[in-house]
C-alpha cells in the first residue's frame, strides 16, 4: 500500500481531521491532497524529487505528507526547534529543491545559509488553498511500488551531525497496520494529537495509523496544557498519545475525571519512569499501555497490548516484528539477560541516506541493531534498561542511568530525574543527578544522597546532585540530556 491510499477506505462523511475551528471529512481531506498534489506538480515536484517540510502542525502538514506521497516524491519533515544553520545541513544533506513552510528565511543573513539563496523553491504550505485553477498531475506509473522511498527522517544527531532513516512507503504502511493489529483503533475513535508531527512517533501514531482505521485526528499546535485538558473533556478523546514529560504535567494540572473518556493513554517516545506510571494510574484511574521504537524501525516495535499491560516494560513485538537480544559478539543472550535489541521486520528501514558504511553499521544481516540495551522475559515482553550510549563506567562497572534514576524517581517530593555520566579522576567516570520537585516540597541534596546509597550499589551513586525549576526538553518531550552535560562542564570550569 502507497501512503496516500491510507485514507481511501474511509467514509467520504467521516471527520478526519480536526484543529480548532477548522474541520476535514475524509472526502475534504482527499480534496485537499489532490489540490496540493496538483499545485507541487506545477512547481516541478517529480517522482524521487525531496519536499522538505518545515512548519507548524496543521492540516496543510497533513495534506502535505499525502500529497508529497502520490507524486512518488520524498517527504523531508525537519524539525520546527532547528535554527537556520540546523535546517540549512538537512535542506543540502537531503538535497531538497523544495521547502514547505509557514517562515520566511533570509538564507543570506548566516555566512552557513548563504549558498541555498536562490536555489530553493520556497513556498507557503498553504498556497495551494490561492493558487487558482490547476492541471491534474498524472498518475503515478504502473512501476511505482510500494518499495519505494517515501521519506527522510532525520535523527537528532546527539552525538554528531543527524542521519536521515530513509523508509519506504511499505515500511510506514506496514508499521500502521502493525500497531492497528494490536490496538484496534476504531473509526468511533478521536484521537489526540499533540506530538509534533515531523517525529517519527507521531507520524505513525497520531497520523498514519489513526487514517488507516478512519479515526478522527484532533490536531493541537501551540497550546497551554490547560487547552489539552479542556479538549480531552469536552471534547471526549478516546486515545492520547503521549510522552512522559506531558503525563507529568498531566499530573501536575489535570483533575481525576478529565481524562475519563480516554479508553487508552499510550505512552512512547522516551522510558517512562515507573513511579510516574503509578502515579498517573492512581490519579486517572486507568492503565497506562507503553511502548517503544525508534525511527530506524518506523518507528514502532513493541507495546503492550491492551488487558495485558506489564508494569515496568515497553510490551511485547508487534506482529510481523522478529526481535533478538544479544551480547557484545551479536550472540543471543539468555533469557532475562540483559543485551542489545535488535529488530527485523517489514518496518525496518531501507538505510541512511547516502551512508552506506553507517547503514551496514547500524542493519547487518537484516537486523537493526538499537543501541538500546533491554531484558525479555518468558512471555516475550521486553523491558528497556538504557541506551548503550548513556552507559557510564564508574569504579569498573558498568551503570545505566535509568536503574538510578527510577531509585530517584522513587524518593518523596521528586517530580523528574535525570543522570548522566562525567568524568570523575578516582573513578574514571560518576553519575551527576539533577532533578525537580513536585509543589510545596523539598528535597535536600545530602538526604536524597543518603537514600541512594541505601538503594544501590556505591559505584551507582551519584556524585553530583542539583536542583533545577526544570528539565530541558527536547522537541518531543525527552530530556535534553546533552544540554544537562554542557551545563555540568560550564558550572565545573
Amino acid at each position: 500500500m502507497l501512503v496516500h491510499q491510507l485514507i481511501e477506505a474511509a467514509p467520504a462523511e467521516a471527520v478526519a481531521v480536526v484543529q480548532g475551528g477548522t474541520r476535514d471529512t475524509y472526502a475534504g481531506l482527499s480534496a485537499r491532497v489532490a489540490r496540493m498534489r496538483d499545485f507541487l506538480y506545477k512547481q516541478g515536484v517529480r517522482r524521487g524529487g525531496r519536499v522538505a517540510i518545515y512548519a507548524r502542525k496543521s492540516v496543510h502538514y497533513v495534506a502535505a505528507y499525502l500529497a508529497i506521497s502520490a507524486l512518488g516524491a520524498i517527504a523531508v519533515p525537519i524539525n520546527y526547534q532547528l535554527n537556520q544553520q540546523e535546517i540549512g545541513y538537512i535542506l543540502r544533506d537531503a538535497g531538497a529543491k523544495h521547502l514547505l513552510t509557514d517562515k520566511v528565511f533570509d538564507w543570506t543573513a548566516h555566512e552557513r545559509t548563504q549558498d541555498l539563496a536562490g536555489t530553493l523553491d520556497e513556498m507557503p504550505i498553504d498556497a495551494y488553498e490561492m493558487a487558482g485553477a490547476l492541471a491534474p498531475a498524472p498518475a503515478l506509473p504502473a512501476d511505482f511500488t510500494d518499495a519505494e522511498p517515501y521519506i527522510i527522517i532525520y535523527t537528532s544527531g546527539t552525538t554528531g551531525r543527524p542521519k536521515g532513516a530513509l523508509l519506504s512507503h511499505a515500511n510506514v504502511t506496514t508499521n500502521a497496520q502493525q500497531v492497528q493489529d494490536v490496538l484496534h483503533i476504531l473509526p468511533t475513535d478521536r484521537i489526540l494529537c499533540v506530538l509534533p508531527l515531523y517525529h517519527c512517533f507521531c507520524l505513525i501514531t497520531g497520523l498514519m495509523n489513526p487514517l488507516l482505521a478512519g479515526a478522527t485526528i484532533v490536531l493541537f499546535d501551540a497550546y497551554t496544557i490547560k487547552d489539552v485538558v479542556r479538549t480531552i473533556r469536552d471534547g471526549r478523546l478516546t486515545v492520547l498519545y503521549l510522552v512522559p514529560s506531558i503525563a507529568s504535567v498531566l499530573l501536575k494540572t489535570a483533575e481525576a475525571g478529565d481524562l475519563a473518556s480516554a479508553r487508552y493513554t499510550i505512552i512512547g517516545g522516551t522510558t517512562l519512569p515507573m513511579q510516574m506510571q503509578a502515579d498517573f494510574e492512581a490519579r486517572f484511574h486507568q492503565r497506562i499501555i507503553e511502548g517503544y521504537g525508534l525511527s530506524e524501525a518506523s518507528p514502532v516495535v513493541a507495546v503492550n497490548p491492551p488487558g495485558r499491560v506489564k508494569p515496568g516494560t515497553i510490551g511485547q513485538p508487534l506482529p510481523g516484528i522478529e526481535v533478538r537480544v544479544v551480547d557484545d559478539g551479536d550472540h543471543d543472550v539468555p533469557m532475562g539477560k540483559k543485551g542489545q535489541l535488535l529488530v527485523r521486520g517489514g518496518n525496518v528501514m531501507m538505510g541512511y541516506w547516502h551512508l552506506p558504511d553507517a547503514t551496514a553499521e547500524t542493519l547487518k544481516d537484516g537486523w537493526l541493531h538499537t543501541g538500546d540495551v533491554v531484558t525479555q522475559d518468558t512471555d516475550g515482553y521486553l523491558a528497556i534498561v538504557d541506551r548503550i550510549k548513556e552507559m557510564f563506567i564508574s569504579m569498573g562497572e558498568n551503570v545505566y542511568p535509568r536503574e538510578v534514576e527510577e531509585i530517584v524517581y522513587q524518593y518523596p517530593g521528586i517530580r523528574d530525574a535525570a543522570v548522566i555520566g562525567v568524568p570523575d579522576k578516582s573513578r574514571g567516570q560518576v553519575g551527576a543527578c539533577y532533578y525537580t520537585t513536585k509543589e510545596g516540597a523539598e528535597v535536600k541534596p545530602r538526604a536524597l544522597k543518603k537514600y541512594l546509597q541505601q538503594n544501590l550499589a556505591i559505584y551507582k551513586v551519584p556524585r553530583s546532585y542539583e536542583e533545577l525549576a526544570e528539565l530541558p526538553l527536547g522537541a518531543t518531550g525527552k530530556i535534553a540530556k546533552k544540554e544537562l552535560e554542557k551545563m555540568y562542564f560550564e558550572h565545573s570550569k
